[in-house]
């Protein structure tokens, strides 16, 4: 199912969204050197708590808003508009889940406390994304490739709960494989290919990632904030838990013969819902809510979180047949925003 197609009246919501966005980086870049303190709360307790729960709800809601891809995409028409190949798509995904592996743990030794320290980190990532978009097309060489949010895009957004268009992508330009824009509940299977049909989705990158997630979530909360000397120790213990979840997962996956189609939503539900488990309470002493209130706010959350796994399992009984067909073709083939089948278009170095 492809992206819905996206009116005029609608995208120009939307590039008023964006602009908000980018606006609201410049403030918070700003409050980070000002008064880190409040700019550190708000946007650890309020602002990111909200993605993952828009992700599940669509993954269209963040990247319609996301001001990194609006950066990403206002150099596109500086460079030639390259199209990278095979080789480099895959090289640049796991460079993703990498980064992500890499800056979740520094945020309990630098990025939680030092707001000057997390501004230069998001203006160095900033301009990656505006030098990305002018080397390469649309969103191939930063929203679609080293993205380090883009792993959990395609995780939490597999199987959305409401259908939002593409406010970024008048009609598609090919620009990269498996691309969670034209359609999220097929960009997990055309990464794992042939390998989904069999225990070998684990062995891939994205699903070892999906294995390994749940276990990375619950060691970010198993840490503490701490000086950089413990950066060692925080890091030895995401990867241990990490670990130990893809163990685990693995046996699960070959001693009950589970496909894929039901473990990759079963395993984001479970990493979403320890997320808000744990993340709950500062979300709700930020807001100024207590007692009851933060209860409730925690409750609701998980609600969020079974009814998307429920959607997930409903929906995912028929998505093998349609994402086996899909694989077949070339995975940067799919249909364009509009909803008509995309031109065949020339070997651009493509797999």
């Amino acid at each position: 199912m492809a992206a819905q197609a996206m009116g005029a009246s609608a995208r120009r919501t939307w590039r008023a969204v964006q602009w908000i966005g980018l606006s609201a980086t410049a403030l918070l870049l700003v409050g980070l050197v000002v008064s880190p303190s409040i700019s550190l709360a708000v946007l650890w307790n309020v602002v990111i708590p909200l993605i993952p729960a828009t992700l599940l709800i669509s993954p269209m809601l963040w990247r319609n808003s996301c001001p990194l891809a609006t950066l990403n995409q206002l150099t596109n028409r500086v460079g030639p508009r390259r199209v990278p190949g095979a080789r480099r798509g895959a090289a640049t995904a796991i460079l993703g889940i990498f980064l992500l592996a890499v800056l979740v743990p520094a945020r309990r030794f630098v990025f939680n406390t030092d707001g000057p320290a997390l501004a230069v980190t998001i203006l160095l990532v900033a301009v990656a994304a505006l030098l990305m978009g002018a080397l390469f097309d649309m969103k191939a060489g930063f929203c679609n490739a080293f993205c380090p949010v883009l792993p959990v895009e395609r995780l939490y957004g597999q199987r959305p709960l409401l259908r939002i268009g593409n406010a970024r992508c008048p009609s598609c330009t090919n620009c990269s494989s498996a691309c969670i824009d034209l359609s999220a509940h097929k960009s997990i299977p055309q990464l794992l290919g042939r390998a989904r049909s069999s225990p070998a989705w684990l062995r891939t990158p994205f699903g070892a990632f999906s294995a390994a997630f749940p276990g990375f979530v619950l060691a970010y909360f198993m840490a503490v904030d701490a000086s950089a000397a413990s950066a060692g120790a925080i890091y030895v213990g995401a990867l241990t838990l990490a670990g130990a979840s893809y163990v685990f997962v693995t046996l699960a996956v070959r001693a009950l013969e589970l496909p894929s189609t039901r473990v990759i939503p079963t395993l984001a539900a479970l990493a979403a819902g320890l997320y808000y488990w744990f993340a709950a309470p500062s979300v709700a002493e930020t807001l100024g809510v207590r007692g009851a209130g933060g209860q409730l706010l925690r409750a609701s959350a998980l609600a969020l979180v079974v009814a998307w796994w429920w959607n997930a399992q409903r929906t995912g009984s028929t998505s093998g047949k349609v994402a086996l067909r899909d694989v077949a073709l070339r995975p940067n083939q799919g249909t364009p925003v509009g909803g008509a089948p995309s031109p065949k278009k020339p070997d651009r170095g493509e797999a």
